[in-house]
């Protein structure tokens, strides 16, 4: 499989994989990773679709896809996995699915919908996101480029970022349609299978996120048997980008527990 891979830290030192979230690419964790490289191994892949990742295959589902990407990336010696927005997700499946490969899990504002119970915030994201799918079907995905990131970006509109990236991220629009089916209907079946998870776990939260992520990681709290949760004051959706030395700061006591 072809794909970029950026590292940071000595090899040897303990092994962290770190899965990025959607739109992004694996160089979104290098302020973090940075600060981490002097006690650990950092491995960011560029996941299916995006950067110089894998190209995604229509014919696949698209978190089983991304799944076989990380997976091939754990080591025989246990890996902390770190995964952030969508990432998360994955992250999470990891654990589920390769326990004695996965020595903690962090997730980072995990948006996996159907863990969360109905509410008016619930219903007003998903008709948020149902209408993209039209918008990317019809090749406007300038459009839903721009209603995405109004609620799942980092703060900066849409229209005033630079030309590139902006492009960058409509083009790669498709992938979130494609995820529909595993985060809003559980696809993959993480829910009923969160008593699998054997490793000491952490869920980070943003301060002032989308309320549907509290109630996301209400679930996922009262799921996983070894779990510790933490708000990021001040931070929204992108904290791994706007809140760099926080986000470090809590994978960091999470390693010093967790050793390997």
């Amino acid at each position: 499989m072809n794909q970029r891979l950026l590292t940071w830290g000595e090899e040897g030192a303990p092994p962290v994989l770190l899965l990025h979230c959607s739109l992004a690419h694996g160089g979104a964790w290098k302020r973090v990773a940075r600060r981490l490289a002097d006690r650990a191994h950092l491995v960011a892949p560029d996941l299916v679709g995006h950067g110089e990742g894998p190209p995604g295959d229509p014919a696949r589902d698209y978190h089983d896809q991304v799944t076989d990407q990380a997976r091939a990336l754990l080591t025989e010696r246990p890996a902390h996995v770190v995964g952030h927005s969508f990432g998360a997700t994955v992250a999470l499946r990891l654990a589920i699915e390769a326990p004695e490969r996965v020595a903690s899990l962090t997730m980072i504002e995990p948006v996996l919908f159907a863990a969360a119970p109905d509410s008016p915030g619930k219903r007003a994201n998903a008709r948020t996101l149902s209408r993209m799918g039209p918008m990317i079907a019809r090749g406007e995905t300038r459009e839903a480029a721009r209603q995405f990131l109004s609620v799942w970006g980092g703060g900066e509109p849409f229209d005033e970022m630079p030309a590139d990236q902006a492009a960058y991220m409509a083009d790669r629009m498709w992938v979130v349609a494609a995820q529909h089916a595993a985060l809003h209907h559980d696809a993959a079946r993480l829910l009923p299978r969160l008593g699998r998870v054997r490793c000491p776990s952490l869920l980070l939260e943003g301060s002032t996120s989308p309320p549907v992520i509290g109630r996301i990681l209400d679930t996922l709290e009262r799921g996983l048997a070894d779990t510790r949760r933490l708000s990021i004051e001040g931070a929204g959706h992108m904290a791994p980008i706007t809140h760099a030395a926080e986000v470090a700061a809590a994978i960091g006591g999470l390693l010093d527990r967790v050793r390997v």
